[in-house]
């Protein structure tokens, strides 16, 4: 954690950056469950594009597993396994970052994660979240390595845009106005890691809510 605390900044309507929201206890069990859910048969992988690329940062799943661009019950691009249930625990996590991050009591219960794990050469490119039927938050709890990370605006990937420092611990809430911006990492920052957790590289958890 950061000796001069970081101000929270709303990047965009809608979109807020709440640094050190992670408490240590919590940073540590979540590492500790991201390594239990990378355990079963399908693990980490890299997700194929329909253009035959392959994705640099490695996914496993909760609740509802995805690939290039749909959800499904089962892991369907490895071997068909059902995926990871979705934890209580981390619904409520969900709920109170929304919470905080808004300053107001929201009712949110996300049914998917995604957790995605960075090397110091991964990247990912300027996105929309638009898999899911439901418009509600996205929730992003970053853990390990700093990253660059770019949120633009909900009409192309061109500017404006604001690169934004995410650190081990933080949390980034968009929804509303910007629940469809265009958004990535440009780069890892391995010499800005988290000396507090047994972790290389970079695990970002994204917590949604399917509508499905």
């Amino acid at each position: 954690m950061d000796l001069i605390p970081r101000p929270r900044a709303e990047v965009a309507p809608g979109a807020v950056h709440v640094p050190d929201w992670l408490d240590l206890e919590t940073r540590r069990r979540l590492v500790a469950a991201c390594r239990e859910w990378a355990t079963p048969r399908a693990g980490f992988r890299a997700a194929r594009l329909p253009n035959g690329g392959v994705m640099s940062v490695r996914t496993v799943c909760l609740g509802w597993h995805w690939y290039p661009y749909k959800y499904s019950k089962t892991i369907d691009d490895v071997d068909g396994a059902p995926v990871t249930p979705f934890p209580g625990w981390l619904a409520e996590l969900g709920q109170r970052a929304v919470s905080d991050a808004y300053g107001a009591a929201v009712e949110y219960q996300p049914d998917i994660a995604l957790i995605n794990h960075y090397d110091s050469a991964a990247k990912m490119g300027l996105h929309q979240d638009k898999d899911e039927a439901s418009l509600e938050p996205v929730v992003s709890l970053s853990l390990g390595d700093a990253c660059v990370f770019r949120f633009g605006n909900t009409e192309h990937r061109g500017r404006p845009w604001t690169d934004v420092e995410l650190r081990s611990g933080d949390l980034f809430v968009f929804g509303g106005p910007s629940r469809l911006a265009f958004h990535g990492v440009t780069k890892t920052l391995p010499d800005h890691g988290d000396p507090d957790l047994d972790l290389s590289g970079r695990l970002n958890i994204t917590l949604r809510v399917s509508g499905f």
